[in-house]
């Protein structure tokens, strides 16, 4: 019997590492013509069976042009990644910035998966930032933060405002929306990069900060080389020796930890806690409650993304606390806000409305059977697959009951597509939301709720998401079937009731403020600071 399991565990151990080659060989080698025409041709057909507003945008006529343009103009072979480049180019015309092209990924075997995860890469822990035609470091952590507000002029020997131009000209937005382009360049300059150049373990970059010019290179390093100790922060009686027999806990003292435990499981889920790898000593939240002014009776709230963790708690404690307080100026940072779950943002706008309201509008889609598509899909794993299979029957019941047609359009209702009644302690004070083109999909539909309703006075930046809605709720990603090039298609048009007449752009402010270079070098949020001295003129 051990014989057999043995070598049962060979044979997966060699099947592995033949589909990681096969994968690997497939994704780096050059695809003849006729594969990237047929690639071509299957990734503009998936598009016409499952996106419900391909032509909002774009006439049928340009977007066929447009596609066959692409096809005659792929005469030599390529690569994945330089044909994912090609297709990206014309997909963004559709116009919906939930849309996707991204390019196929070297896989690893176990063996180096094992050693990556021993590593470090301080890379990952930049955030960058686009501004006056400028990339910089927004944010870092550790001995980098000297760093922050540096310009970084170069990635290897290739100017950083080059890399951004290319990148732009791939990412697809929300209708005519270009605040989105300039945001998420610099957000996620990083991703864009990785897809660009593929998997890498060092990079090269060259900053300037202030009249200096300099050169910072990051490697992937092993973990041990990354952790350094303070001598003189260590304590004396805090060293155990090898020795040393660890005291049985008390049943009292177990019961203790375990509620320790407990609590601090609740309170970080209620606050979205967000781990950084390899250093537990930061600690990020996506929600947030502070007070703010120059006597701290301004509420300020800044949710980072509208996922992550028990969200309810967070709202229902935040809105006891203002009303306790008698909170009369409460302001929603929703920059760099790009979108989650709507069940959370239905949520937190019954807190912001005293009138009994419906969130969104049922949603148009191309099939009865939304779910299913997006689980039941090529890209996915085929562990997912036979477990999709067999909920199948469940899910297919669950399309059915969500799913209506209604003069010859089928439509999906999701949970904040019904008429309901704000809470009890709904806040009744002024408020004050900031945007910005990063401010997409969730966010931008709860700015358009509040814009619509005239609940709030905007300040900041045209939002990156549609004012009109935007294609989303459900995704199905399907890879390609020669290049494995994976396209991000959304499945329902999610809107709320309120429009605009002119379709095509985001939710604008009422106070339209742009952050510069210079605002950033001398420590200033101009937002935040024009609110609160509006705030206190009234005062």
């Amino acid at each position: 019997m051990k014989k057999v399991i043995l070598a049962f565990c060979v044979l997966v151990v060699l099947v592995s590492c033949a589909s990681v080659d096969k994968h690997n060989l497939q994704v780096t080698k050059s695809h003849p013509v006729e594969d990237l025409h047929e690639d071509v041709d299957k990734a503009y057909t998936q598009l016409k069976r499952h996106h419900p507003r391909l032509y909002q945008f774009v006439s049928k006529e340009t977007l066929d042009f447009k596609f066959d343009s692409l096809k005659r103009a792929i005469k030599v072979p390529m690569d994945s990644r330089a044909f994912y480049k090609q297709l990206a180019a014309v997909t963004k015309y559709v116009g919906q910035g939930h849309m996707s092209v991204s390019p196929p990924s070297v896989e690893l075997n176990k063996a180096k998966r094992q050693q990556i995860r021993k590593t470090r890469f301080d890379i990952n822990y930049i955030d960058t930032e686009y501004l006056d035609d400028k990339l910089i470091i927004a944010d870092a952590v550790g001995q980098d933060t000297v760093l922050i507000n540096a310009e970084i002029l170069k990635i290897e020997n290739e100017s950083s405002q080059d890399l951004i131009e290319t990148y732009k000209r791939l990412i697809a937005s929300d209708g005519y929306n270009t605040t989105f382009h300039n945001r998420v360049v610099g957000n996620r300059f990083l991703r864009y990069y990785a897809y660009d150049k593929g998997r890498f373990d060092s990079i090269t970059l060259t900053l300037r900060n202030a009249d200096s010019t300099f050169v910072k290179q990051y490697k992937r390093r092993p973990l041990k080389d990354s952790i350094q100790v303070k001598k003189d922060s260590i304590k004396r009686d805090s060293i155990k020796l090898v020795n040393e027999v660890k005291p049985k806990l008390t049943k009292a003292e177990r019961k203790a930890k375990k509620l320790e435990r407990k609590a601090k499981q609740k309170y970080n889920s209620k606050y979205g806690f967000v781990p950084t790898p390899h250093m537990p000593e930061v600690k990020n939240y996506t929600r947030n409650l502070t007070f703010v002014g120059r006597d701290s009776t301004v509420a300020l709230i800044k949710i980072k993304e509208f996922q992550n963790g028990n969200y309810e708690g967070f709202y229902d404690d935040t809105f006891a606390t203002l009303d306790s307080l008698q909170t009369k100026n409460l302001i929603i940072d929703l920059r760099n806000n790009f979108g989650g779950r709507l069940n959370e943002i239905d949520y937190f706008y019954s807190y912001l409305t005293n009138e009994n309201y419906t969130f969104i509008n049922k949603s148009e889609i191309n099939g009865r059977f939304p779910i299913l598509k997006s689980v039941m899909t090529n890209s996915n794993p085929l562990a997912l697959k036979l477990v999709a299979g067999l909920m199948a029957p469940g899910l297919a019941v669950a399309d059915l009951i969500s799913v209506s047609k209604k003069d010859g359009q089928l439509y999906r209702r999701f949970k904040p597509a019904k008429e309901q009644e704000p809470k009890p302690l709904n806040f009744k004070g002024k408020l004050y939301v900031i945007i910005n083109g990063n401010s997409f999909s969730a966010s931008s539909i709860l700015s358009t709720q509040l814009k619509g309703s005239q609940r709030a006075i905007f300040v900041g930046e045209e939002t990156g998401g549609a004012y009109n809605g935007t294609v989303a709720g459900l995704f199905k990603i399907y890879e390609l079937p020669n290049t494995k090039v994976q396209l991000r298609i959304g499945l329902a048009q999610v809107d709320s009731q309120y429009k605009t007449d002119i379709d095509g752009y985001g939710v604008k402010p009422d106070v339209e403020i742009i952050p510069t270079y210079q605002d950033r070098l001398d420590d200033i949020d101009p937002e935040l600071e024009w609110i609160l001295r509006a705030i206190e003129s009234k005062n």
